[in-house]
């Protein structure tokens, strides 16, 4: 169990790495845009996020 959350976690870590490394001009201004959320709009996209995982790791599992 621990290994798949290393490995889970190491693809995290390369997903993340994808966009700024191919393209940093985006990266910046999608983070200049995250800026400019408030703190219910940036919950709201966390939320989605998680539950979309959950989702995906119950349909694979």
């Amino acid at each position: 169990m621990a290994d798949a959350f290393w490995l889970a976690l190491a693809l995290v870590l390369v997903i993340e790495g994808l966009l700024p490394m191919i393209n940093p001009a985006a990266w910046r201004r999608v983070f200049e845009q995250a800026l400019q959320l408030d703190d219910a709009q940036l919950r709201l996209v966390g939320i989605s996020s998680v539950l979309c995982g959950l989702l995906l790791i119950w349909l694979l599992g």
